[in-house]
């Protein structure tokens, strides 16, 4: 079974305990355990003293270093819906209808260096992407859905339409598919997403 979810990046080294200072180098190791994948975060001693162990453990298949950032204050104000704040909703809400749009706001999010790839797994027959947000540290995993080139046009509108005017609420939801709507006359660039400004371009489906 194929999952989409976002794994936050530890406030403290989950070996010894010690909180994360500003700027502070860190080092994270993935593992898959069965189904699921687990995200394991260490200060830079405890990744040096048990580094072996850890790459040894069953289930380990990747491991990069990255720097703490203390996240800043957010201030209490109404936005318009970004990218990367839908995409969060939408991984949250792990609705199968919205595969296709979660893989296009990743890529676009990927083009604008707001999100990067830290590994690729094979997983019932599709490619799964590891995407880390620098800044906060969450992990994302987003799934190729395997897009036929004529099916991009259909998913552009799905995700401007998102984009514009939000996710809709719960109760609202009684369609087999994703909501459809007129694109914004300017906001994201979705095409360009869509059309391949990354290596991993939307790839048809055998």
């Amino acid at each position: 079974m194929m999952e989409w979810n976002i794994q936050s990046r530890a406030h403290a080294c989950q070996e010894c305990g010690r909180p994360f200072l500003d700027r502070q180098t860190y080092h994270t190791a993935l593992f898959e355990t069965g189904p699921a994948y687990e995200r394991l975060d260490l200060c830079e001693a405890c990744w040096t003293a048990r580094a072996t162990h850890t790459a040894g453990r069953p289930g380990f298949i990747s491991h990069w270093q990255g720097v703490f950032e203390v996240p800043a204050p957010q201030p209490d104000l109404i936005r318009k819906e970004t990218a990367e704040t839908l995409l969060r909703k939408l991984v949250e809400r792990a609705d199968p209808r919205y595969g296709a749009a979660m893989f296009i706001l990743a890529v676009m999010l990927e083009r604008k260096r707001l999100l990067k790839v830290k590994d690729e797994r094979q997983q019932d027959g599709r490619r799964l992407f590891f995407y880390e947000q620098p800044k906060t540290g969450d992990l994302f995993t987003i799934v190729d859905p395997g897009l036929n080139l004529d099916q991009l046009d259909e998913v552009q509108k799905d995700v401007s339409a998102l984009l514009e005017h939000g996710l809709p609420e719960l109760p609202t939801e009684t369609s087999g598919t994703a909501p459809v709507g007129e694109p914004p006359s300017s906001g994201e660039n979705v095409a360009a997403a869509a059309a391949g400004t990354v290596d991993h371009e939307p790839t048809a489906a055998p």
